[in-house]
């Protein structure tokens, strides 16, 4: 149960007071690579060591299978730190990552061409 501490410092007029890099300790680079795309779940493993309150809150929206830049938009984070508060609970083990599944779809060269042939006509 978060208490009064745990929530982000706010002001109405100012927004956040905690800088978003400081609540990833200054670190800019995640431990795994993370797309936007890529989907994160809980694992049920409860993290060992203190965590941020934005640690528990990026583990709180991903019950089921949510993508990285969702749950960035919730946090009102940038991707990067985002992807960094993941990659420490991926790393602890209460996350489990899966790369996004892009679908090769071979292209239709007529498709290309109509759309070029398009594009030089607006020119």
């Amino acid at each position: 149960m978060p208490t009064a501490g745990d929530e982000p410092w706010l002001d109405d007029a100012a927004g956040r007071l905690v800088r978003p890099f400081t609540v990833s300790n200054g670190r800019t680079r995640p431990t795994i690579a993370l797309d936007l795309m890529s989907q994160v779940m809980a694992t049920g493993v409860t993290p060992l060591g203190y965590l941020g309150p934005e640690h528990t809150q990026a583990l709180d929206l991903c019950p089921g299978p949510v993508p990285v830049a969702e749950v960035a938009a919730h946090l009102k984070l940038p991707a990067v730190v985002t992807k960094v508060l993941l990659s420490d609970l991926v790393d602890c083990g209460a996350l489990a990552a899966k790369p996004p599944a892009y679908r090769h779809i071979p292209t239709d060269r007529s498709l290309l061409e109509a759309v070029l042939d398009g594009l030089r006509r607006q020119l």
